[in-house]
């Protein structure tokens, strides 16, 4: 009788999305706000999904159209687009915490 040998598997260190992640970020020109909303999302989403990620910038003064799409009411807005369900947030997104459980990163406490 043969017996099979298991493979194991290296652990992995961190837990990565396997989808791509399409985000959606309104902003006015490039306020304070805009920019610090900007770099808040981007420290996030390379602390946490490294590589599985997509930032779209899109500067309302320059597409006001594209703002009905959304239903983008204030700015800076963040939208998550994918993975479903579309998520919004709204502001400077200073709070890294809220913004985690926003996105569906971390479950709310």
């Amino acid at each position: 009788m043969k017996t099979k040998k298991l493979k194991r598997r290296a652990p992995r260190a961190k837990r990565r999305p396997a989808k791509l992640w399409q985000l959606r970020l309104y902003v006015t020109d490039s306020t304070s706000k805009s920019v610090a909303a900007f770099t808040n999302l981007k420290k996030v989403c390379e602390s946490q999904l490294k590589g599985c990620y997509r930032i779209t910038v899109i500067d309302l003064v320059k597409h006001p159209e594209l703002a009905k799409g959304d239903q983008i009411l204030a700015v800076p807005t963040v939208v998550r687009r994918l993975p479903h369900p579309v998520r919004t947030i709204i502001g400077s997104l200073s709070n890294t915490a809220h913004l985690l459980v926003g996105l569906d990163l971390r479950p709310a406490v």
